[in-house]
């Protein structure tokens, strides 16, 4: 049987950011293995996941959480430093 360690050691992203994609999407981790490594090979995926960790970022500022805000742009930044693609515009 696949365990969740499995998944996470075959996905392209790092295990922070699958959290924060499955957080962000409400799903659960297994699922967002599978929805970032589809959206990893498509046309414009790579800046949907980009997106959604701006938009957390954004979220953890207008709620005044900066230790949060912190956090998740140290995962963006990670994730854009691993995937250029991502960049808008690139």
């Amino acid at each position: 049987m696949i365990t969740l360690d499995d998944m996470e050691d075959m996905c392209s992203l790092t295990r922070e950011e699958i959290a924060q994609v499955a957080e962000h999407e409400h799903i659960t981790e297994e699922a967002a293995v599978a929805e970032v490594e589809h959206l990893m090979h498509t046309h414009g995926g790579p800046q949907a996941v980009q997106r959604m960790l701006c938009e957390d970022v954004r979220a953890a500022l207008h709620a005044g959480d900066l230790a949060e805000a912190r956090r998740l742009f140290a995962v963006l930044r990670g994730f854009v430093g691993a995937h250029p693609e991502a960049v808008r515009g690139a």
